[in-house]
C-alpha cells in the first residue's frame, strides 16, 4: 500500500534537475543567438528588430528562471524552503506549475498528435512524467507542511 501523507524529497530533486537541465538548454542557445526548443533557428541582426528583445537575451532570461525554479524547487524540501509562509510558496508552486503544465502540454500535444513544434513521441513522454513529478512536488510540500492539530 502507498502511503500519500508521506513527504518524498526525490520528485523535488529530480524537478530540480530537470530545470538545471532546461536553464543548461537555454544558455547553449543564448551563446548561439537561437530561438526556441528543438533548434531553432539563428536570428539575424535585421530579424531581431521584429522581436520584443533579442534572442540571445530572451535565452537568457529564460537560463535564469530555469535556476531559480531549480531553487524553488529544493526549497521545497529544505528547512530553510519550510519556513516560508505555506500559502505563498503554494501559490509561487501553482504557478510554475501552470508555466510548466503549459510548455509540457505543447510538448505532448506535439509529440503524440503534431502540430509543427517538432517534438517527437518521446518528448510527449517527457512531458507526462514532468507534469506528475511536479504535482507530486506539490503534494508532498502540501503534506509535509500541513498542520496537524488546531
Amino acid at each position: 500500500m502507498v502511503d500519500f501523507d508521506h513527504p518524498r524529497r526525490w520528485p523535488a530533486y529530480a524537478v530540480a534537475v530537470l530545470f538545471l537541465g532546461y536553464a543548461a538548454g537555454k544558455a547553449a542557445f543564448a551563446l548561439q543567438a537561437r530561438l526556441g526548443f528543438p533548434g531553432g533557428p539563428p536570428v539575424s541582426a535585421a530579424e531581431s528588430g521584429r522581436y520584443f528583445m533579442e534572442a540571445a537575451m530572451a535565452q537568457w532570461l529564460a537560463t535564469a528562471s530555469g535556476v531559480l525554479g531549480a531553487c524553488v524547487a529544493v526549497a521545497t524540501v529544505t528547512a530553510l524552503g519550510r519556513r516560508l509562509p505555506r500559502a505563498l510558496m503554494l501559490l509561487v508552486l501553482v504557478g510554475m506549475l501552470l508555466a510548466v503544465g503549459g510548455g509540457a502540454g505543447i510538448m505532448i500535444v506535439d509529440g503524440f498528435v503534431g502540430i509543427g513544434v517538432g517534438w517527437q513521441w518521446y518528448h510527449g513522454v517527457l512531458g507526462v512524467v514532468v507534469i506528475g513529478l511536479f504535482l507530486e512536488m506539490i503534494r508532498s510540500y502540501a503534506a509535509a507542511t500541513r498542520r496537524v492539530g488546531g
